[in-house]
């Protein structure tokens, strides 16, 4: 498995063009599908296939083209380069700005976008439309992960859904006991695990603060975790502040908070299943739940560039990403939820599926998706303005000290 370093590094100003609507969570939460409320550039998606180009380029977060060249036994890239006669050139990046940035230059052809930089991407003119009718696989991918406010625009595609994933809670069975069920456990300042926690370190758990208090405040009015005003936002940012000092580490890398479960440095804390899963099996006794509050989360999509000279080989990779095989070769490589139900008959563990709650609606729809805040409140109100991922960083930093 590889580290998926999910940071969102960088700022975003005020002045993005984008006025995207927010997550899938609650009904409180979410907007009407594909209703961002803003007109992205008129661009056209692909209207019928040609002949391969001989190439494509792509970025995508690790882990999710693999070519057998870190790991012999995983490589869903050779294969497909034999079938088509697109030959794949990878880069990775590590986080959502990186992406973003990279793909401006026009070198890449498709991307791997988690919600915060498939907005800015489309806002930008960076991708083009999707059309759907010429990835046959795509009539598979599950319903609940088709336009949602993170892959489309007016109930236009904007790509093809990957794979998606929660922020859950974690925790040592010998060491926290009773069995959590709230976050309470990491933002209660009585909290008996002081110094015992491990928190996510990006400006973007700022969210996870905001989620916790739409429950436990709900007087501060908090719809969308990632829409905040200015009372909103101090809230969110004095409960972390409160936390500071009963966390014993932050993470971005899931292999060192691994390994601070497994040496009993932290006992609690936000992680993904892949880290519950390969602590497990490493032998320290973890166990995980998404609370009763919700939990944010990714959900990814493949998207294709308005500048790529690859578009018939672009579109062979997007139906080949979330064919069964190749869908349940990433998904279970790297620790998600596949898009294709078919997938769950090709993973090697047969129970992978049932883990990482493939098909259940009702379990997505209690994640907040990451989405990338912005001064035009995501939650439709107009009478405020909210804080952008500018000020979030400069709070993040603040909050570190």
């Amino acid at each position: 498995m590889k580290n998926r370093k999910l940071a969102l590094a960088g700022l975003l100003g005020a002045g993005l063009l984008v006025a995207a609507c927010g997550t899938s969570g609650s009904s409180s939460t979410a907007a009407a599908p594909g209703g961002q409320g803003f007109t992205p550039p008129k661009l056209d998606a692909l209207a019928q296939l040609g002949q391969p180009e001989g190439q494509v380029n792509v970025l995508a977060w690790p882990g999710y083209a693999e070519n057998g060249s870190n790991d012999p036994a995983v490589d869903w890239v050779t294969g497909f380069e034999k079938e088509t006669g697109c030959k794949v050139n990878v880069k990775a990046f590590g986080t959502s700005d990186e992406a973003v940035s990279l793909m401006k230059t026009g070198q890449y052809d498709v991307i791997s976008a988690s919600g915060d930089a498939s907005l800015r991407l489309i806002a930008s003119g960076d991708v083009e439309p999707v059309n759907t009718a010429l990835v046959p696989n795509y009539a598979d991918v599950f319903d609940f992960l088709k336009n949602r406010p993170w892959n489309s625009v007016n109930n236009v595609a904007y790509g093809v859904p990957h794979g998606w994933g929660a922020n859950l809670l974690t925790w040592r069975t010998d060491k926290v006991t009773p069995a959590p069920t709230s976050w309470s456990v990491m933002f209660d300042a009585n909290s008996p695990y002081k110094g015992k926690i491990s928190a996510y370190d990006s400006p973007i758990y700022i969210a996870d603060a905001a989620l916790y208090l739409r429950t436990h405040k709900p007087e501060l009015g908090i719809k969308n975790p990632y829409a905040l005003d200015d009372k909103q936002f101090q809230a969110a940012v004095d409960l972390l502040k409160q936390q500071r000092p009963m966390v014993g580490e932050y993470w971005s890398d899931y292999l060192k908070e691994s390994q601070a479960l497994k040496s009993g440095d932290a006992v609690v804390g936000t992680a993904w299943q892949v880290t519950v899963n390969l602590t497990k099996s490493e032998g320290a006794p973890v166990e995980s739940v998404l609370p009763s509050e919700g939990a944010t989360g990714w959900s990814d999509t493949w998207m294709v560039s308005a500048k790529s000279p690859h578009k018939t080989c672009s579109y062979k990779w997007l139906n080949h990403i979330v064919s069964p095989k190749a869908n349940a070769q990433v998904a279970e490589y790297f620790g998600e939820s596949p898009a294709n139900p078919k997938a769950c008959t090709e993973t090697k563990d047969k129970a992978h599926c049932e883990t990482f709650h493939a098909g259940d609606a009702a379990y997505a729809a209690k994640i907040a998706y990451w989405t990338t805040p912005i001064a035009q409140c995501l939650d439709g109100r107009t009478d405020v303005k909210c804080k952008d991922y500018g000020e979030w960083t400069r709070a993040w930093t603040e909050i570190k000290g």
